[in-house]
């Protein structure tokens, strides 16, 4: 699948060692996880119109242009970058945010974003301010971080002492995935939390993820992701700790892969746990690999233990 390369790091294990990993790694990732939501949902402007018709309950809605990891930069403040930014035919600008952690749902985050939205597509010369085109920030959330139950948060700003909406074209939206729901949104974020493409409700989601799982060149695309991930992560540690002393920062990158390479080991034991509770149902030693990204030699090792 994924051709050898080197690391930036030190890693005393074979490369057919890292790439078990890498494999086995890969077949945990679910859509929540902003890494695979970035890779999947990369130049596929259908498939970010599927997800929105679906939150917004607007099937005319037709998407037009969209990108993943897009940067806003902010001269005189913080930057973002956004997990996806996409444009409506309308001229609409949505933001759509994947978060496994609580922290990054935060409501000043939702804010700041939305500011950003504006900042970014500020008024031409000449244009009214009505000509500011409505943007939605979109959080779907792990997690019921509100704590009300309910599947989806509108938040609008309101005329406080008439109880009606200001009408700014400002919208942010949080999707709770801890809601359980056999609504077409809670459909949608059972699919976004499942591993498994063959378990998912919609072939238009289970078919990306398929990809990316199962088929050689879809894997590939990932391990070469996951690679780059690394090595980013290891430079951008080596370049943090110039600031502190040459050797110092050295140390941390290292540390940084140590800590990748420690999720990776991680997703190869859940591999070979699952691998032997489907070996104890039965299942022959080549069908466990098949399912598994085990090597087939891997799960004889694991089958001689138990049988």
């Amino acid at each position: 699948m994924a051709q050898n390369s080197k690391h930036d790091w030190d890693d005393d294990r074979s490369y057919a060692e890292i790439l078990q990993a890498n494999l086995a790694l890969i077949q945990q990732f679910r859509l929540i996880d902003d890494t695979f939501f970035a890779v999947c949902f990369e130049n596929r402007p259908d498939l970010m119109e599927f997800v929105l018709r679906i939150i917004l309950d607007k099937d005319d809605l037709h998407v037009t242009e969209m990108k993943t990891q897009y940067s806003i930069r902010n001269i005189s403040g913080h930057s973002v970058q956004l997990d996806s930014f996409a444009t409506d035919s309308s001229g609409k600008k949505y933001n759509i945010e994947v978060q496994r952690a609580d922290a990054g749902a935060n409501p000043k985050r939702a804010r700041y974003h939305s500011s950003l939205l504006d900042s970014h597509l500020s008024l031409q010369k000449g244009k009214a301010y009505q000509d500011l085109p409505e943007n939605y920030v979109i959080f779907l959330t792990e997690n019921d971080i509100f704590g009300d139950g309910l599947m989806i948060y509108h938040i609008e700003r309101v005329l406080v002492e008439k109880g009606r909406s200001f009408h700014d074209g400002s919208h942010i939206i949080y999707v709770n995935a801890a809601q359980d729901s056999d609504s077409a949104l809670g459909k949608l974020m059972k699919d976004f939390m499942c591993s498994d493409p063959n378990a998912m409700n919609y072939t238009e989601i289970a078919a990306v993820t398929k990809y990316f799982k199962e088929d050689e060149q879809g894997v590939k695309h990932m391990c070469q992701i996951m690679e780059t991930a690394i090595n980013d992560s290891y430079r951008a540690g080596i370049a943090k700790g110039r600031e502190q002393g040459r050797e110092e920062g050295r140390e941390q990158g290292r540390e940084q892969g140590r800590e990748q390479e420690r999720l990776l080991a991680e997703a190869r034991r859940k591999a070979e746990f699952r691998a032997l509770a489907l070996l104890k149902e039965g299942l022959s030693v080549e069908k466990v690999a098949e399912l598994t990204q085990l090597t087939v030699e891997n799960v004889q090792e694991l089958a001689d233990i138990i049988l």
